[in-house]
């Protein structure tokens, strides 16, 4: 086994975190016991972090003690991952579906290192009081993502931080060809944001581009 980013681990072929929780699932992803460790199997066709990292990620900017606002959490597949490598961080999670949060709540009770927000990302006044943070992290389901990483990496990443986002070509006009939306969107974000890092997501995601960019 290896370790390819703090925290984060590949043992044939699998990308694993160790479990903050032995015996504890979240989504029904596999536990391994490695010399006495127990790891959590990270599915990369339910996360599109652990997809990117499959198709070779080199920039992870998420670190043991980072600060990260993640955009649409959902039920905290991805975010119980962060949870675990976050040993000495913390990441705030922002969800707007009430349906999505209860699932989110249970998770977050048990993980302390998520802090639940229920709001609308496109809304950032609305939670700002997370202040400062290392890492924007979105995968956010909307014709306006680009516009919504923006405005909260303005309001809360730090200079030199780091944003992540996985841009969804369906999700903003199913009528074009994903490569055209994937130059709209970089040329958009490129105003502010240093493009660092562009992975196709195929085939785990299809019509995914997984960015990474660097706050100027």
């Amino acid at each position: 086994m290896k370790e390819i980013f703090e925290n984060i681990f590949e043992e044939e072929g699998r990308i694993l975190t160790r479990n903050m929780l032995p015996g504890k699932k979240v989504y029904g992803e596999n536990l391994l016991k490695i010399q006495g460790t127990e790891y959590r199997a990270w599915n990369p066709t339910r996360s599109k972090l652990c997809a990117a990292i499959k198709k070779g990620l080199v920039h992870n900017p998420i670190k043991h003690n980072s600060a990260v606002l993640y955009l649409g959490a959902a039920t905290g597949t991805t975010i119980s991952h962060l949870s675990d490598i976050l040993t000495n961080g913390g990441a705030f999670a922002v969800e707007i579906s009430a349906h999505s949060m209860k699932t989110l709540l249970q998770l977050c009770e048990k993980r302390e290192n998520i802090i639940p927000i229920l709001a609308d990302a496109r809304q950032p006044d609305k939670y700002r009081d997370v202040g400062e943070v290392d890492v924007v992290y979105e995968d956010v389901a909307s014709p306006e993502q680009a516009d919504i990483l923006l405005k909260n990496c303005r309001m809360f990443l730090k200079r030199g931080g780091y944003a992540m986002i996985a841009i969804k070509s369906q999700s903003i006009d199913v009528t074009r060809k994903p490569a055209e939306i994937y130059a709209e969107v970089e040329r958009e974000l490129s105003t502010e944001l240093e493009i660092v890092e562009r992975i196709n997501l195929e085939p785990f995601e299809m019509d995914h581009l997984f960015l990474v960019l660097k706050k100027k």
